[in-house]
């Protein structure tokens, strides 16, 4: 800073010098000795304030200050404790064949993280709901506490969405589906598992020129349902669905272990393979005593699925299959005892339509189950309109394919209004 004042010192006293030296030469001859000498009170008078300015301006400590402050400001903007809160939340109308159209509330699902610099994260979501009778429904969808164990593995513990297929971890939100329901067979009561609690490593890896991910679970048992049946005075038992949903506690003792490998060969296409096996147990009979299910023992519990995705500029085309066998009891005595199998399989396109905010979606699907009143066939066609790529209004007409006279077989109308946050 003195070395600056020093060149400013130099360089008025300069021009000074200079301009005296030519006025008085040009100027004696037309002006008076007191007009110059007023002159270089003025010059002087401004080299003064200038200096003043320079004394004014901040010093080497005084810059060093401001750059610790600035410093410290940047330890604040990234602490080592992020919190973040995102999710979905939607709303629409539904209009059955059988029944009258109803409002509704589909969902609130606010999702919350807690991260610990690049080493562990917290995760949950909760799932709140307004029930036909309007009472709220809350639940927890998941949680589970990451460990980033490298950058090709991360441990995970606790309840999380099935990593079996795509549709329930990475599309069930309602804001990235692309219809207003999920396909049959996906839902609560089908053949793909919804959630489990235990611990899985997901991660992934390259193979050559090949991209992978892969996911890789233990976890407790689901749990099934039995139907109760009177025949001839006699009390039979029919498997009537599978409770895949993440219990909290193991009622027979026996763990699933299962997961899912991705190969991305290229850019815009994804192919995966699921599995799962291990135990189940009746726990429940549905309108029935669930004491006389005593003797009942674990059996076979076996998943299997494929899915694939294909991206190719505004067309999108994916598909999934999944089936769960639940093997027979034949050493219990009891009469619960046959096995079941439950399979559902979807295709699905949608195209952007070009230079337009709309979207059309067409899906077919096929659940089979081992009750005729549950199996389904189904044709969905919709029209989308993306008012941001968050927030999404759907229209969509299912053509449903049942057995006569059950839910299965009646086509709806339904319009939702999506939002992701």
């Amino acid at each position: 800073m003195r070395h600056v004042m020093k060149i400013t010192n130099l360089a008025i006293t300069t021009a000074v010098t200079v301009f005296i030296s030519t006025v008085s030469v040009a100027s004696l001859a037309e002006s008076s000795v007191d007009e110059l000498a007023k002159r270089v009170e003025r010059m002087q008078q401004e080299m003064d304030v200038l200096k003043q300015q320079l004394k004014n301006s901040a010093t080497k400590e005084e810059v060093e200050v401001i750059k610790q402050d600035v410093a410290t400001a940047g330890e604040w903007l990234q602490p080592d404790t992020l919190i973040h809160m995102a999710g979905y939340a939607d709303v629409g109308y539904t209009d059955t064949e059988s029944a009258d159209g109803s409002f509704n509330v589909g969902t609130f699902s606010p999702i919350f993280h807690f991260q610990y610099r690049d080493l562990v994260m917290l995760e949950a979501e909760l799932e709140i709901e307004v029930g036909d009778d309007g009472e709220t429904e809350t639940a927890l969808e998941y949680l589970t506490i990451d460990w980033f164990m490298n950058d090709y593995m991360t441990l995970v513990g606790g309840k999380f969405l099935s990593p079996v297929g795509q549709f329930r971890q990475n599309l069930h939100p309602s804001w990235i589906n692309k219809l207003p329901s999920a396909p049959p067979g996906f839902g609560h009561d089908g053949a793909a598992p919804v959630s489990d609690v235990g611990f899985q490593l997901r991660g992934g890896f390259p193979i050559g020129s090949v991209r992978t991910n892969y996911a890789l679970y233990v976890s407790n048992g689901p749990e099934l349902v039995a139907e109760m049946e009177e025949e001839d005075g006699e009390i039979e038992f029919e498997l009537d669905g599978v409770e895949a949903e993440g219990f909290g506690s193991d009622s027979d003792g026996e763990k699933v272990v299962g997961g899912r490998l991705g190969f991305i060969p290229f850019a815009g296409f994804e192919l995966g393979i699921s599995a799962a096996s291990g135990q189940a147990t009746v726990t429940s009979i549905h309108e029935g005593d669930s004491s006389l299910l005593g003797g009942e023992r674990a059996r076979d519990y076996d998943v299997i699925g494929a899915d694939f995705n294909w991206q190719y500029n505004a067309f999108n085309l994916r598909g999934e299959y999944v089936e769960t066998e639940v093997g027979a009891d034949t050493g219990s005595g009891t009469t619960a005892s046959n096995g079941a199998t439950w399979d559902t399989w979807y295709t699905q396109g949608a195209y952007r339509l070009n230079q337009t905010k709309w979207e059309l979606v067409a899906r077919y699907t096929d659940f089979d189950s081992p009750h005729n009143s549950q199996d389904q066939q189904q044709w969905a066609l919709g029209a989308n309109y993306l008012f941001t790529n968050s927030f999404i209004g759907k229209f969509s007409y299912e053509f449903n394919d049942g057995e006569n006279g059950s839910a299965a077989d009646d086509n709806r109308f339904l319009f939702q209004m999506a939002y992701g946050f």
